[in-house]
């Protein structure tokens, strides 16, 4: 079973909610359109069906219709999910989605009521005669301080200690690098919490502040693993800012699915998905938007973020 998320960047329908971005308010001078919108949903749909994950996490996801839209253009390119839901209940301006061939049992995990802050979406799926937990995040970006994702972080790790020793992933895009204790140390915009992180210290990924590694968990039952650590240092990102790589977009797995029994992480599969079309000039072929005045969509290009995935077996 391949497990993935994905960050479309902004997948917005063609309705006027008045929760848009200016650049996304339909058939304006931007030129989000029937046309613009219809080339989007195919290139993210080629990203999702050439990578062929059995249950795929989005983040940036405007509406339920919008990840409808992006269902059935799924299925017309190949690949069938029977089974969606998206964390909707708050009018955020883009939300977190799931697509599945295995049904989900759903419910939102709400971080504060302050529409500043986006929903977790919780799913449980059922896999033979265990149960496997999804929490697909969008954190805060990195536009404002660390205070800001441990509030997502603390609300993500209280839900974990209520549900106790279950198989949980958690993935998305936690606008956190893998290694974020070390990153934004130095970081005055960021570093408001003394050194503390929430993808970190809060989700305990870090063990007195050294990594918790696979070998780790079997003797860390509230610790959890970045598969981050599968790859090579290099290939440890998925999205660029001025040039260097970040791990913003993370699979964060629990002592459960190492315990070679039951659901299980496969050694040595986590990946990032990066074909050639994904690239342009050495940089993430991201959705392109005209440089010349009036700016516009121009209806090429894919997303700012590249998908990760890892594969785990189940009796």
């Amino acid at each position: 079973m391949k497990i993935a998320t994905y960050n479309v960047e902004n997948l917005f329908d063609l309705k006027h909610s008045g929760h848009e971005y200016e650049d996304y308010i339909p058939n304006t001078s931007w030129r989000w359109n029937a046309d613009t919108y219809r080339v989007k949903l195919k290139n993210i749909a080629k990203v999702i069906v050439d990578m062929n994950p059995d249950i795929i996490a989005l983040q940036e996801i405007e509406s339920l219709q919008a990840l409808k839209d992006l269902r059935a253009q799924i299925q017309r390119t190949g690949l069938y999910f029977p089974y969606y839901a998206i964390a909707a209940s708050k009018d955020t301006t883009v939300k977190v989605a799931l697509l599945s061939k295995y049904p989900l049992h759903t419910q939102e995990l709400r971080v504060t009521a302050s529409y500043a802050y986006r929903n977790i979406l919780e799913a449980k799926v059922q896999l033979g005669s265990e149960q496997l937990y999804l929490f697909v995040n969008h954190w805060k970006s990195k536009s404002g301080p660390e205070s800001r994702r441990i509030v997502s972080a603390k609300a993500l790790k209280k839900r974990l200690d209520t549900l106790g020793n279950v198989n949980y992933i958690l993935l998305g895009d936690f606008n956190s690098d893998y290694i974020e204790n070390e990153t934004f140390v130095k970081k005055r915009k960021h570093n408001d919490t003394n050194g503390i992180t929430g993808i970190n210290h809060i989700l305990k990924t870090v063990l007195h502040n050294d990594p918790v590694t696979l070998p780790d968990l079997s003797s860390c039952p509230d610790g959890a693993y970045n598969l981050w650590y599968e790859l090579p240092p290099k290939e440890r990102w998925s999205h660029k800012y001025r040039g260097i790589g970040e791990g913003l977009d993370s699979l964060i797995i629990s002592p459960g699915l190492a315990d070679r029994k039951g659901i299980e992480y496969i050694d040595g599969s986590f990946q990032r998905f990066d074909p050639p079309y994904l690239f342009k000039n050495k940089s993430i072929y991201r959705w392109q938007r005209s440089r010349n005045y009036p700016k516009h969509h121009i209806a090429k290009g894919y997303s700012d973020h590249l998908p990760i995935h890892a594969s785990f077996s189940f009796n």
